[in-house]
Formats: C-alpha cells, sequence, structure tokens
C-alpha cells in the first residue's frame, strides 16, 4: 500500500504537469485519466501526423537547392529551420549529415568551397559552416567585380577616338570643289556627262557642245585676259 501511494502520487505530478502544457480543451479530455492512458491516447492522435510531417521535412531537406539570385542567408536559415523541426519531432538527426545535405543543396559556384572544406580536416559544427559560407560569398561576389570591369576595359578602349573623321585623300586632292559638289568655275560635277567623242563632249566651262573645256574659245581668251587662272598645263611651246 505505500508503494501504490508513492506511485500514485507522482502520477498525479505527472499528470498536473501534463494538463499544464495542454489547451483548454484537451485539459478537459485528459482531466480523469492517468498519465499512460493520456500517454498512450496522444500518441494515437497525434504520432501519425508527426510521421507524416517527418517525412515532407526530409524531403524538401534532400530536395533544396539554393536558387538562382536567391541569398546565401534565407537559404541557409530556411535549412536551419528544417533541422530545428526534426529535432522537436525527436529524430535524431546528426550535424554532420546535416552539413552534407546542405553542401549538396548550394550551386555550381561553390564547388571549389567543397572540395577545400572535404581536403580540410578540422571538425566543424553547423553553424561554423555558416560564417565560413557567408565569407566565401563575399569572396566570390569580390572576383565577379573585379572579372566584369576586366571585360569592361577593351569595350572602353574601342569607343576612344569615336566623332574624329578621317581625312579624305580624295577630297583633299581636290580643294577647288565646295561640299555641294561644285567646282570653282561654278559648275557642278556630275550635271554634264563625259564622253570621248568632241563632238558629242559639252565644255564644262561654257556648257557649249561640240568641243572640251580645254579647246573651249571662251575659256582660253579668259585666261589670256587674266580673268582665271588654268586649271591644268597645257603642252609647253617651243
Amino acid at each position: 500500500m505505500a508503494a501504490f501511494e508513492a506511485h500514485e502520487r507522482d502520477a498525479t505530478k505527472v499528470h498536473c504537469i501534463m494538463l499544464a502544457t495542454m489547451n483548454l480543451e484537451l485539459q478537459k479530455s485528459y482531466e480523469d485519466m492517468y498519465p499512460y492512458e493520456m500517454h498512450q491516447d496522444l500518441l494515437d492522435r497525434y504520432h501519425q501526423s508527426a510521421r507524416q510531417e517527418r517525412y515532407e521535412i526530409i524531403t524538401n531537406m534532400i530536395t533544396a537547392k539554393m536558387g538562382s539570385g536567391e541569398s546565401l542567408t534565407a537559404h541557409l536559415q530556411r535549412m536551419q529551420r528544417y533541422v530545428d523541426r526534426l529535432l522537436k519531432l525527436n529524430v535524431k538527426f546528426d550535424e554532420d549529415l546535416a552539413i552534407d545535405i546542405i553542401l549538396h543543396s548550394l550551386p555550381s559556384c561553390y564547388s571549389q568551397f567543397r572540395m577545400t572544406y572535404h581536403m580540410n580536416k578540422e571538425e566543424v559544427t553547423l553553424s561554423k559552416l555558416q560564417g565560413l559560407l557567408r565569407t566565401a560569398e563575399s569572396n566570390l561576389k569580390d572576383k565577379s567585380v573585379a572579372s566584369s570591369s576586366i571585360v569592361a576595359a577593351p569595350v572602353l578602349a574601342i569607343g576612344q577616338g569615336k566623332g574624329k573623321k578621317r581625312k579624305d585623300p580624295y577630297k583633299s586632292h581636290h580643294k577647288g570643289k565646295t561640299q555641294d559638289g561644285s567646282s570653282s568655275s561654278g559648275t557642278k560635277a556630275g550635271s554634264v556627262k563625259p564622253s570621248s567623242d568632241p563632238k558629242e563632249a559639252e565644255c564644262f566651262y561654257c556648257h557649249q557642245k561640240g568641243h572640251w573645256k580645254r579647246s573651249c574659245p571662251k575659256y582660253l581668251q579668259d585666261i589670256k585676259d587674266g580673268k582665271i587662272k588654268p586649271t591644268f598645263a597645257g603642252p609647253k611651246k617651243k
């Protein structure tokens, strides 16, 4: 009887502690039960849902991948929530296994970090791994900024000197022509079609047919009078 009374007192204490952690609805359901009966009923109610939740968490954790453009901090926090929830479900989740899953979820740009981690023999905790990954992330950002500046340098060099016009040797040779295509004598280039036949040719000076400019009477008279200067060197007279 003494042993029974001691056991009943202990059971009453456990019963009160269990009821204190429950909501009002569960307290009403378990107020007349012993702790063992309460425990069995709770297993029947919630064990299946806890098992389903554990399966979903492990599945999400294994298949998780850090997305393109996703923050490393946000990804590590999500993985940490998975680990914490498994521990609350009384799952014996090894920390080394959690580290391996997190390393597997990182993108290809962290392949060098993964290789260095596996070659390193130092013991690393989950919190220390997160600090190392943040350092690696900052190093990757610095490298990407440096590589972008190297690529931009030749592009800027190509644009140097843009806007400078190259000197046209044809224009420098024909200084007598104006910008609208007219020559110094007032005739427009291209308005008179050249011809190899003197009878069909049109004079560039007087615009009369039957002769060229070099044999134009008006042109030769204007040269003789000193009105214009000759634009070509004729044959020297003996």
